[in-house]
């Protein structure tokens, strides 16, 4: 980078406050200086006519003072009129001249002359000898038929206008320190507002986000947030992602806690089968006999058993997490209920069991995974069987884009239906411990929105209702309800 480069950076300001000060101060500038060289050139082209109107009248015939009362010398006009006269043969002038006794004429000597001699008929400026800078104008006599040459010196009109120059740069020089004085002040205070939402940002930047729930309390005050101001613009979109931060944070900590219960709960859950199992094998090499292998061996199983099943939940979880596709094939979902509520009826007839049939007998087919579909039908009725008591009734209903689980149970406690798809979500009034860590119903929403579907959650004692809606279903599916089987 070179020097001058350098420099120059150093030279253009760098905060909003002075980039708009020097715009201010460049624009008072400007104006004050083509106002300024307006007039000045007005004012210089008014009192240049009226120069040229003085020497027009001194061109004009007819009697003029011919006798300076003081002194009885003749004068053909004021201080320092000019008046020259060139005949085929002669040419002679004269100037009038102040001295201390008065007015006073004087010979042009021969250099004067022959400037004068260049002279036009319309009025212009001449330099001559001596005598300074002149505007002059060239007659023709109709007596004598000589010419004769006029003029008046622009002393007045350039002093004049090197007074009204003087006196504009003074006033341009102190509009610009006041534009800068009071352009610094109001700046200044209209940029307040951003400097308020700085000091918001800066103590927002101070806050620990690393570890621990995060509470973000700061907010850019109400009057800062005027959406009809740039200022209030930027202040609300803070506000905004501040909202946004605290809420993904918030997320964030309370996924990072689901995950170390989850943690603590798969421990208890693997440990629980791990220390049977262990206990069982030692039971059986102590004792050696054929009986108390055989039941030691049931025990293992049955635990082993436990934690695959765990173990695979987990891992379909990973899998639709990292988006790996389901089998997308034609599903018989009316067939696929129709055998989950049969199913259910062997394995808790102390409940009532009924499926509501479309009313056109028409089966619904879907496309998806028949395996996956019938794993969510399976735990959707397996939570109705475990935690509602014996004699409630559950319905299948079968709709056209998917079926709806109702029971009259006591429902699913109220501090619980809002994280109920949550994984590791357990509630102990609604949850057994020995029943799983909470995955049933996360791995339903995973499965169902790996189909492109959705499920949805409505509980109040005697009336709890999980929805199923699914992405995709066959053209000529029933709808609405209809045909009831019931047990």
């Amino acid at each position: 980078m070179s020097r001058m480069h350098r420099i120059a950076e150093r030279l253009v300001p760098r905060s909003l406050t002075a980039r708009l000060v020097v715009t201010a101060v460049t624009l008072v500038a400007v104006v004050s200086l083509l106002v300024g060289t307006v007039t000045t050139l007005g004012m210089h082209a008014w009192l240049t006519s009226r120069l040229d109107s003085d020497v027009a009248a001194l061109a004009r015939p007819g009697p003029r003072p011919a006798m300076d009362p003081s002194s009885g010398q003749r004068v053909f006009g004021a201080e320092g009129a000019i008046t020259a006269l060139f005949a085929d043969t002669d040419r002679r002038g004269e100037v009038v001249m102040l001295t201390s006794t008065g007015l006073r004429t004087r010979e042009l000597d021969d250099d004067v002359l022959d400037v004068l001699a260049q002279a036009r008929s319309e009025p212009s400026t001449l330099d001559l000898p001596g005598l300074g800078s002149y505007r002059v104008r060239k007659v023709r006599t109709q007596v004598d038929q000589v010419t004769m040459v006029v003029g008046l010196p622009t002393d007045t009109v350039d002093d004049a206008t090197s007074s009204l120059v003087r006196l504009e740069l003074v006033l341009g020089l102190l509009a610009i320190v006041a534009a800068g004085l009071v352009g610094t002040a109001v700046v200044r205070r209209q940029l307040r507002p951003l400097t308020e939402v700085a000091a918001t940002a800066h103590a927002v930047s101070e806050i620990p986000l690393d570890e621990g729930e995060i509470g973000i309390t700061e907010r850019v005050p109400a009057h800062l947030t005027d959406p009809r101001t740039e200022a209030g613009q930027v202040g609300l979109a803070l506000n905004q992602l501040l909202a946004h931060v605290e809420s993904s944070l918030s997320a964030r900590h309370r996924s990072e806690q689901q995950v170390r219960q989850f943690v603590a709960d798969a421990s208890h859950e693997l440990r629980t089968p791990l220390t049977t199992i262990a206990g069982y094998t030692e039971l059986a090499r102590r004792r050696g006999d054929a009986d108390t292998s055989a039941v030691a061996l049931a025990k293992v199983e049955e635990e082993a058993a436990r934690m695959t099943a765990l173990v695979e939940d987990l891992l379909l979880l990973a899998r639709l997490d990292a988006g790996r596709p389901l089998v997308a094939e034609p599903v018989d979902l009316t067939r696929l209920l129709l055998e989950a509520v049969d199913d259910a009826r062997v394995v808790a007839p102390d409940h009532r069991w009924r499926i509501v049939m479309p009313p056109d007998g028409v089966p619904v087919e879907v496309v998806g995974d028949d395996n996956r579909l019938h794993q969510v039908v399976t735990n959707l009725l397996a939570n109705a069987r475990k935690y509602t008591p014996a004699g409630t009734t559950v319905t299948v209903t079968v709709r056209a884009d998917g079926f709806d689980v109702h029971d009259d149970g006591p429902g699913f406690p109220a501090e619980l239906v809002g994280t109920a798809f949550e994984r590791f979500t357990r509630g102990d009034a609604a949850r057994h411990r020995a029943d799983g860590v909470g995955l049933g119903l996360a791995l339903v929403q995973a499965i169902i929105s790996a189909h492109g579907g959705s499920v949805t959650l409505r509980s109040i004692r005697g009336d709890t209702r999980i929805s199923v809606r699914l992405g995709r279903s066959a053209p000529g599916a029933g709808s609405g309800s209809g045909l009831t089987a019931s047990s």
